[in-house]
């Protein structure tokens, strides 16, 4: 039996980019530079990760549309189911591999995303059993949804909880909260994750689900029980 955590409790883990692959970053890139707009990280930083009812304004504006955002997630989804016929939705190397060595670390874990829990179902149904509490958790209406999911959801202190995404957005939300937060960026050719979590600090980026291993997440929860999991970015400051 593996010796307990001294402060975390859960890993919270997104959906579409971490356990399974990115299926948005390309489509959303062709979206706008089909129809003449400039995709660049302030355009990520505007569009990644926000409530749909942002999202589609700032996709509308950045691909120069002169339609309601709700138009534009319209067109942006049907350009994208188009998209997955070519490029199945499918698990990232080690996804589950991941999910029983958190649970045999004696770590709870738990799912979240934009989309709807259908998504969920029909991807990692038959996983469910490898996950905590409700199991996913949709934050289109909270994003990024790390105070809900982890003081509302599951009662927890901020430090007791390690996120891995792939948004940028996602590591502010953390670092402002002080929570533990592993960066999984994307390789489309295109994206300005990485550099954005660069910049906003992340001190864990891994290329490989397999990376997140036991040496990892002590060293974070180390980190953690020494109040110290953003703290060098801070004294930087």
């Amino acid at each position: 039996m593996s010796q307990a955590f001294q402060r975390l409790r859960l890993a919270a883990l997104n959906i579409d980019g971490v356990l399974l692959n990115d299926t948005f970053s390309p489509v959303i890139h062709h979206f706008i530079t089909s129809r003449g707009g400039q995709y660049s990280a302030e355009v990520e930083q505007r569009i990644f990760s926000q409530p749909r009812r942002i999202a589609g304004v700032e996709l509308a504006a950045a691909a120069g549309l002169a339609v309601s955002g709700e138009r534009a997630l319209e067109l942006y989804f049907g350009e994208r189911d188009a998209y997955l016929a070519r490029h199945p939705i499918e698990l990232v190397d080690g996804a589950v591999e991941l999910l029983k060595r958190l649970r045999s670390l004696g770590l709870a874990t738990v799912c979240y995303g934009g989309l709807a829990k259908d998504h969920f179902d029909a991807f990692l149904g038959e996983y469910a059993e490898l996950f905590d509490g409700p199991g996913y958790v949709c934050t289109n209406d909270f994003r990024p949804g790390i105070r809900e999911i982890t003081t509302e959801v599951f009662g927890l202190g901020y430090d007791q909880v390690v996120f891995v995404d792939d948004v940028a957005r996602v590591a502010t939300g953390a670092r402002a909260l002080q929570v533990p937060f592993i960066g999984h960026p994307s390789t489309f050719e295109h994206s300005h994750q990485r550099e954005l979590m660069r910049v906003a600090g992340v001190r864990h980026l891994v290329d490989s689900l397999w990376s997140i291993d036991e040496p990892l997440l002590r060293r974070i929860d180390a980190e953690a029980a020494a109040g110290s999991v953003w703290a060098d970015l801070a004294a930087g400051e």
